[in-house]
């Protein structure tokens, strides 16, 4: 009974991701999403999208590591993408988030999260470079389909996209050709700033 305390605990407190909210619109531009949508738009996308990962992945691995990469933003808040100050201490705010938040479970269940949050944050595995990928992804199709609302709303370069995608091609690069494609069509629109490079 106390280990299902301890799991049922951990439900409760990750129910607060739906109150996260993070930069992106929906496609719509009615609102931004928060992180529950987003995790779970990227399992989805990694179940059917999986063809497009270059090499053979462990599916439930990457939608498991989609799914629980964001716990720790319920202590550490979403860092915007290109907010430099934020990502300089986003490592160090996180790690602690995963330690009370993983925490919460038993030994064993802690240890297999933490393991895999960890997996994704160093990027090294196949299953962490697709999710990565995917994570990257997901906001410029959500940028496009919405108009470029947050690149306009931050003023965003593309010399900032290409930075933060600098490992997205390995990741998926059929998926990577797409984007560049959204993101050249938005260069034209005025929805990204094109200083500092191009496509």
């Amino acid at each position: 009974m106390e280990r299902l305390k301890q799991q049922m605990k951990f439900i409760l407190e990750i129910d607060n991701l739906k109150k996260v909210q993070r930069q992106s619109y929906l496609s719509d531009g009615s609102r931004k999403e928060n992180d529950t949508e987003h995790s779970w738009h990227l399992a989805m996308m990694c179940f059917l999208l999986k063809e497009y990962a270059p090499k053979e992945i462990d599916v439930l691995k990457t939608m498991t590591m989609v799914l629980i990469h964001d716990i720790v933003e319920l202590d550490a808040g979403d860092t915007y993408a290109y907010d430099d100050a934020g990502n300089s201490t986003k490592r160090e705010r996180e790690v602690k988030a995963a330690e009370r938040i993983y925490g919460i479970l038993p030994k064993e269940q802690d240890k297999e999260l933490r393991n895999l949050w960890e997996e994704f944050e160093e990027g090294t595995s196949e299953e962490a470079k697709f999710a990565n990928a995917l994570d990257k992804i997901q906001p410029i199709l959500l940028n496009d389909a919405s108009e470029g609302k947050a690149w306009r709303e931050h003023a965003v370069e593309i010399n900032q996209i290409l930075k933060r995608n600098e490992k997205t091609p390995k990741g998926a690069p059929e998926l990577w050709e797409y984007c560049e494609k959204l993101l050249e069509d938005n260069i034209k629109k005025g929805n990204i700033k094109a200083e500092g490079g191009v496509v």
